[in-house]
């Protein structure tokens, strides 16, 4: 991981937004943001991983975020990569493909979320979540 003020600024974010949340088996979330930014190459996309859920699943807005001093490049692709309930799945991946910092993070995110070792043995949904980011990393790599 690439340490700078804004990338420990957003571990730390990362990690309060996040504390008390568990993924589908019960461990951690904070874990999963963590596991993206450890793959991510330069501040920006280290950055838009540790906080690319923290919109759409906490009480932190764009505007916090803002405020808080994250730059506009972030900003950006955290918004990209903030599904609202009135926005088609499809139509949320096409606004992927349109950021670049966003893409790069989201399919990382794609290949740690299909990540069947990550659900329990004999999780009935593993196999949703297979067709749903072998889906997603389709539409995203697409031309």
């Amino acid at each position: 991981m690439i340490y700078t003020a804004a990338t420990k600024k957003a571990l730390k974010l990362c990690f309060e937004a996040h504390k008390d949340q568990v993924d589908q088996s019960g461990t951690p979330y904070v874990f999963h943001p963590f596991h993206l930014a450890e793959q991510m190459k330069d501040e920006d996309t280290t950055v838009v991983a540790l906080l690319h859920d923290v919109i759409e699943d906490t009480e932190y807005t764009l505007e916090d975020l803002r405020a808080m001093g994250f730059n506009d490049v972030v900003l950006q692709a955290i918004e990209a990569m903030t599904h609202l309930p009135e926005v088609s799945y499809d139509e949320y991946l096409e606004g992927i493909k349109k950021n670049a910092v966003a893409k790069i993070v989201k399919i990382a995110d794609i290949h740690h979320n299909a990540d069947s070792t990550r659900l329990d043995p004999g999780d009935e949904r593993a196999e949703y979540w297979r067709k749903k980011y072998r889906h997603a990393l389709e539409v995203i790599l697409a031309e």
